[in-house]
């Protein structure tokens, strides 16, 4: 059940008899309500006090984050009632107040009736809807025993991931990843990569968040995807081991521990991993143009990946009072990745092979993160008036040394390149920010600061085998050393209520977005004007001042369902790699290059969503709209250009299209028709429309997809339990490329041992092998036929063993006021 956003009070009715009442001295009674199992808390708790002389006098309150009530009335005589959703309601009748009264503690017990309706967290997925978001608590998914924090994102509706890794949102890929609500080293700072090194058991929830409020970054017009990681809370000590191997060889080992006492918490995570991840695919390029040496290239790549990675978290959070705490916690992240790329090319002219080459790219990455986070808390008083302030320092280092050989196997043997490449990118992030609550009675009022300090360094270097004199030179048009500024500095304030039926939150955030990019590099000006054109300045500085405003409206129809309604307004910065103008070195025929003159996209977004639940099903909807200007598109061309054996080289390059649509809807079904058989399922459909000219070609689209899932899970005699997932991406198309459908399932069979202490898994991912990116392009000089798979299917047999760590932890609760949240994915 979602958390109570603010329980409805009921009106007193005052009628002539009560009025008499009024010259009566005021009473306050008071106390607190906790939980009968863990004694903890129970905040939002609906407390009635009905008069018995006078039963249409009713009066109450609700219990703060303590768990603690007081309410002002008359002496008398009442009937006292206390509520929660899940819970046996307490109540007393008959009860004579005459003076102040402290109630003490009143327990409540969980209604074993209402169990189906009660999120346990650890065993089903369960979602809660607030104002800004959808948090959906993240159940026991065998599927992903064993897997990565990826492989986890896949199973979340309205979420997608590709076969790169690469995470979207209703189907648009501009979306914020965040760790516990703020960038972090974690989740790579932009890039997808490090989430497919973190393991997938360490979630606790996944936060949607497709209205974002003002607390929240600007960043990401798609919206913002928190993952909160677990921070155990028990007292004692308590933790769990994590084992697993698989084929395609991969091992991983995972600890989380954990001391709680009553002054502080010490939290831990270790983990190690051993990877090995076969891939691959082809491109077939057809040349329309008779400038081409060759009417056709096949190129047939096979893909070996050999890594390595460690990584620890660990943190200690110190309670000052009883009311403030600070926080600090220490991330690093080590990684040995060495990477071969096969690359089988055959060339035809007139319909018959030409030659035949072969090349081979033998990548070694050495990667180093850490991040320092300082936190501090003030509860101030027991209203719920708050101060947080963050500290956040991350450092990353990468040393890349790529070989890349290509050979002339036919008609005859002989080298046609060779080539190293050393890369060195260093990026340094500080983040500071501090917020303020203050509640308003049932209103809330926040405010708040966010700075974040991007600096990356990009030193590359490209040497060239000259075959003459055996010697290596080093490429002087293509060595540079790129250095990218990102400052933001933003102001926001909100403010929520609740009227009646409706809840409220409205906010405005400014931001200041400074963006610098500086070159240094001994091209000479004609191969700079050949590589990015006359008029791009590879040293900028460009500076942004925008509001963004939010709105997000919630009404409750009646305590199982309700409407909401989100505006926001976003912003897209490019990232440095979308803004390095230097292209890459994957293919010699085949290139990526960023575009420097690339600005910020600007989007405003509205969002209707419809929730209703039953005794045994949750249903979710919303239907949305998004207008974007200065959207980013990839486009792929024809340069102009040949290599040394006259091949024409097509890149691929971000830019700034004029406008893009998209018209959306989305529905998702959680079912529990027993006991034994938990289902959920989900489906989104929309719309896309782009408009815009870049070279004189437009790039004008329009085009539908919709993407599928579908979760079922039995739980068998003998403590067994059986999983399947399955998902289905429909075609999708834009201006230059039509990408096939694309289906997968993932099976996994799970048994409890030594009562409940630990798991034995064994899940299989994408078991029909199908997760295949499949897509033709056309442009007026080229067609290029493609097909590529990031992994092939894996099979992983996976053991956790649990110490003073229950399997099952209840998180009972209803929806929560305007603008509340637990402190996690807050700005």
């Amino acid at each position: 059940m979602q958390r109570i956003i603010i329980p409805l009070l009921l009106l007193t009715l005052t009628t002539f008899k009560g009025m008499a009442q009024q010259d009566q001295k005021p009473i306050t009674i008071t106390g607190k309500v906790v939980d009968s199992e863990s004694g903890q808390p129970l905040e939002y708790a609906t407390f009635v006090l009905q008069n018995t002389d006078y039963p249409d006098k009713v009066t109450g309150g609700i219990t703060d984050l303590s768990g603690n009530f007081e309410v002002e009335t008359t002496p008398g005589t009442y009937n006292i009632r206390v509520e929660f959703i899940s819970y046996k309601t307490y109540s007393q009748k008959g009860q004579t107040y005459n003076s102040d009264t402290n109630l003490g503690s009143i327990t409540l017990s969980p209604d074993v009736a209402q169990l189906a309706e009660v999120e346990v967290v650890g065993e089903k997925t369960t979602v809660e809807v607030r104002l800004d978001k959808k948090v959906y608590n993240i159940g026991k998914d065998i599927t992903t025993s064993g897997g990565n924090v990826s492989d986890a994102l896949g199973n979340i509706p309205s979420v997608s991931v590709d076969v790169e890794g690469g995470i979207s949102l209703r189907g648009n890929d501009n979306v914020r990843i965040l760790i516990n609500g703020k960038p972090s080293a974690l989740a790579g700072f932009g890039s997808t990569d490090v989430l497919q090194q973190l393991p997938a058991d360490a979630i606790e929830k996944v936060e949607v968040i497709t209205s974002p409020s003002a607390r929240y970054d600007a960043e990401g017009t798609a919206g913002i995807l928190n993952i909160v990681l677990k921070k155990e809370k028990t007292l004692g000590i308590n933790g769990s081991i994590n084992l697993t191997g698989g084929i395609p060889f991969n091992a991983r080992a995972t600890t989380n521990f954990n001391i709680r006492t009553e002054k502080f918490n010490i939290f831990n995570t270790l983990g190690y991993f051993h990877r090995e991840s076969p891939g691959g695919g082809y491109n077939d390029n057809t040349y329309l143009s008779e400038q081409s040496e060759f009417d056709r290239i096949y190129e047939d790549r096979d893909i070996s990946r050999n890594d390595d990675g460690f990584n620890i978290n660990i943190g200690m959070e110190y309670f000052l009072t009883e009311k403030s705490s600070i926080t600090g916690s220490f991330f690093y992240r080590w990684s040995d990745e060495n990477d071969l790329t096969e690359n089988d090319n055959q060339r035809f002219s007139d319909g018959s092979i030409n030659s035949r080459t072969f090349r081979t790219e033998d990548q070694a990455e050495k990667d180093n993160s850490r991040q320092f986070s300082f936190n501090y808390t003030n509860n101030i008083d027991d209203d719920g008036q708050k101060l947080t302030a963050d500290f956040q320092y991350s450092y990353d280092n990468e040393d890349v040394l790529t070989g890349i050989r290509e050979d002339r196997t036919v008609p005859s043997d002989s080298l046609i390149a060779l080539e190293n490449i050393y890369e060195k990118q260093k990026q340094d992030d500080i983040l500071a920010q501090i917020d303020y609550v203050l509640p308003m009675g049932d209103a809330q009022f926040e405010a708040g600061y966010r700075g974040t300090f991007e600096k990356e360094v990009n030193d590359y270097q490209l040497d060239t085998l000259d075959q003459g004199t055996g010697n290596f030179i080093t490429n002087q048009d293509l060595t540079n050393i790129f250095t990218y500024h990102e400052n933001v500095n933003a102001l926001y304030t909100q403010y929520g209520n609740k009227y009646g039926k409706f809840s409220v939150l409205l906010g405005l955030r400014l931001e200041n977005t400074e963006l610098r990019g500086e070159v240094d590099a001994s091209i000479d000006s004609h191969a700079l004007e050949e590589l990015v054109g006359e008029d791009v300045d590879l040293n900028f500085d460009k500076n942004y001042l925008g509001l963004f405003p939010t709105v997000n409206l919630v009404y409750e129809i009646s305590e199982t369902q309700n409407i909401s309604l989100g505006y926001n307004r976003r912003i897209n910065r490019p990232r440095g790699w979308f803004i390095n103008p230097f292209p890459s070195r994957s293919s010699r025929t085949n290139v990526f290059q960023g575009n420097p003159d690339l600005d910020p996209a600007f989007a405003n977004a509205f969002d209707l969503g419809y929730m209703k639940r039953w005794k045994k099903i949750t249903f979710t909807s919303s239907v949305y709209y998004q207008r974007e200007t200065q959207s980013f598109e990839f486009i792929t061309e024809n340069t102009g250009q040949f290599t040394s054996d006259g091949i024409q080289i097509i890149r691929r390059v971000p830019i700034n299209l004029s406008t893009n649509e998209r018209i959306g809807a989305e529905a998702g079904v959680m079912y529990n028709p027993t006991k034994w058989w938990r289902m959920n399922g989900s489906f989104n459909f929309f719309t896309f429309s782009s408009d815009g000219t870049f070279n004189g070609v437009d790039y004008g689209t329009t085009n539908s997809s919709y993407f599928a899932r579908l979760s079922s899970k039995f739980t068998l005699p003998g403590k067994l339990e059986l999983q399947a997932n399955s998902f289905y991406m429909g075609p999708r198309q834009n201006a230059q490329t039509e990408s096939d459908p694309m289906f997968s399932l993932n099976l996994a069979i799970s048994k409890d041992l030594f009562d409940d202490k630990a798991t034995l898994s064994l899940n299989a991912s994408d078991l029909f092998n199908s997760r295949k990116r499949r897509s033709f392009t056309q442009t007026p000089t080229f067609t290029s036929d493609s097909e590529f798979q990031w992994r092939q299917r894996q099979v992983n047999l996976s053991f956790i063993y649990r110490f003073n760590q229950p399997k099952e932890q209840r998180q009972r609760g209803g929806q929560q006021g305007p603008g509340d949240d637990d402190g996690e994915g807050q700005y």
